[in-house]
């Protein structure tokens, strides 16, 4: 009866196998297709998050210039380091 059953997997086994073989170019044909699709998306994505980085290094840009603009007309007017708030009250305190 060991026989028998092993001879029936091994059966089994090759008709799976040959019915792979015939599926086989449908499933590669899918496959190919699937991944083409795949990768159409991701170069879109890479080119709309490209476009997103160039917008954000163009802000960054214009804020590191408005700090530096900041810096020097804080440098150029009072001349103090450092101002305290009692100085920023309202004279009716």
């Amino acid at each position: 009866m060991r026989n028998t059953s092993s001879f029936n997997m091994r059966r089994l086994k090759l008709s799976v196998t040959d019915q792979g073989a015939m599926a086989a170019p449908i499933d590669v044909e899918k496959r190919l297709t699937d991944l083409e699709v795949k990768a159409s998306f991701t170069e879109d994505l890479v080119d709309h998050l490209n476009q997103i980085v160039a917008r954000q290094q163009l802000h960054i840009d214009r804020l590191l210039q408005e700090v530096a603009r900041l810096r020097e007309q804080g440098s150029a007017g009072d001349g103090e380091l450092f101002r305290s708030l009692r100085d920023e009250l309202p004279p009716h305190y």
